[in-house]
C-alpha cells in the first residue's frame, strides 16, 4: 500500500494531492472495517472533496457498439474497480476517490457511460438506446476488450443502476458492488404507479423530459447546461461546489448523442418510449427483481431527495449475499464526489468482505 508521504509521488499529482480532511468521513460507521481471510481492509487516504480537478490522460477503446472513452488510473495488474456516474454528472464524479483507489494498489476504471463525454456510437445507424439493460451491456463489453475477468463495480445514479444489474445477471463478472440508493433496477410496470407527491416532486425533470419542451431544451446548449446546473443546486444541497466543478462536467454533455440518449433513458422509464427488441430477455429478468448475491455495500446520503426512508430497508431483501448498508450524514445526491474518501473506505471494506 501506497503510505501518505509518496501518495502525490506515486500517483504524478501536484502540490496538495495528499490533503487530509476528516469532513466526509461523517457517516461512516466506525466498525466498518472489513476482513477478508482475517486480514482487515486498509484505511483509504483521507482527501478533501476537490483536491484533483482533472484525470491525467484519457483513453479510447471500441467496445460492442461504442467507441468508449475512460480514465484510468492504478497499477495494469491490480484489481479492478469501475467506478460508474450518473446523471447529469460524468467521469470527474470520481476524481478524488480515483486516485484513493490507485493509492491502495487497484486499477481504476472511470468510463464516460454511452452520450457522454468522448463515448461515441460506432456507427449513424444506431438506435440512441438508452433503456438500462442496454447500458450495463456497454461496461460487459467493455470488460471483454479490456480482457477483465471480474471487478468491484462501484457507482451513483445511472451508474448504481448498471453496476445493480449486471451482479443480478451477470454475477461471475463482479467481484463486490457498491450501490448508492441501493437495488435501483427499473420495473416498468411498478413505475406505472404514482409515487408520493413529494417523491414525485424530485423528479420533475422526469416528467419534463416526457415533453417536447423538455426535448428541446436538451437539445439548446444553454438550456441545457442551465437545467443540468439546476439539478446539482438542487439535489445536493449541502455541497459547495464552485463554477469550475461543475464547468469541467458540464463539457461532457456536448456530446452529439446526449440529448437523444438522456430523453430516451427518462421516457422509457415512463413506458413512453420503446427499447429494442434484442434487449427483451434481459428486460424480462429484471423485471422479476433479481435478487444480487455478490458482496455488496449500499450508501445512503442523507440530503439527496431520492433517497428511500427506511434507512435502506425498502431494499434489503434483494441483496443475499455479504452485506452493510451506510448513511452518509451531511452529504447529496453525488456521493463520490461529495464524500470520495466515505466512497474510497465503501469499495476497500466491500473488497474484503
Amino acid at each position: 500500500m501506497i503510505n501518505r508521504r509518496t501518495f502525490s509521488k506515486a500517483l504524478g499529482l501536484g502540490t496538495g494531492a495528499a490533503a487530509a480532511s476528516l469532513a466526509d468521513l461523517q457517516g461512516l460507521p466506525t466498525a466498518s472495517a472489513a476482513t477478508q481471510n482475517g486480514t482487515t481492509a486498509p484505511t483509504a487516504l483521507t482527501v478533501t472533496p476537490g483536491t484533483h480537478t482533472s484525470f491525467a490522460t484519457l483513453k479510447q477503446i471500441k467496445a460492442g457498439l461504442l467507441d468508449i472513452g475512460y480514465a484510468e488510473l492504478g497499477p495494469a495488474h491490480g484489481p479492478v474497480v469501475i467506478c460508474l456516474h450518473g446523471w447529469p454528472y460524468d467521469i470527474h464524479s470520481f476524481v478524488d476517490v480515483a486516485p484513493l483507489l490507485a493509492a491502495e494498489g487497484y486499477r481504476v476504471i472511470v468510463p464516460y457511460l454511452r452520450g457522454h463525454g468522448t463515448t461515441r456510437f460506432l456507427s449513424s445507424r444506431t438506435f440512441r438506446n438508452a433503456q438500462q439493460s442496454a447500458i450495463a451491456l456497454d461496461i460487459i463489453a467493455l470488460m471483454d476488450v479490456l480482457k477483465i475477468e471480474k471487478a468491484v463495480l462501484a457507482g451513483f445514479d445511472w451508474g448504481s443502476r448498471t453496476a445493480d444489474i449486471i451482479a443480478a445477471l451477470w454475477p461471475e463478472r463482479v467481484k463486490a458492488l457498491v450501490s448508492v440508493s441501493g437495488y435501483l433496477v427499473t420495473n416498468l410496470e411498478a413505475n406505472k404507479q404514482p409515487l408520493p407527491p413529494k417523491a414525485e416532486y424530485a423528479w420533475w425533470y422526469q416528467y419534463y423530459f416526457a415533453t417536447e419542451r423538455g426535448r428541446l431544451a436538451m437539445e439548446d446548449k444553454t438550456k441545457r447546461h442551465d437545467l443540468t446546473r439546476l439539478v446539482w443546486d438542487t439535489v445536493s444541497p449541502t455541497w459547495g461546489f464552485d463554477d469550475a466543478t461543475f464547468e469541467r462536467t458540464a463539457a461532457a454533455f456536448e456530446n452529439p448523442d446526449y440529448a437523444d440518449i438522456v430523453i430516451h433513458n427518462y421516457r422509457w422509464r415512463l413506458s413512453l418510449a420503446d427499447g429494442e427488441r434484442r434487449y427483451d430477455r434481459f428486460e424480462k429478468q429484471l423485471a422479476a427483481r433479481p435478487v444480487i448475491a455478490v458482496p455488496a455495500i449500499t450508501l445512503d446520503a442523507e440530503h439527496d431527495p431520492f433517497t428511500s426512508p427506511g434507512d435502506g430497508s425498502s431494499y434489503r431483501d434483494r441483496f443475499t449475499g455479504k452485506y452493510d448498508h451506510r448513511t452518509l450524514k451531511g452529504i447529496g445526491h453525488n456521493v463520490p464526489q461529495e464524500a470520495p474518501t466515505a466512497f474510497a473506505q465503501a469499495v476497500i471494506d466491500v473488497d474484503h468482505f
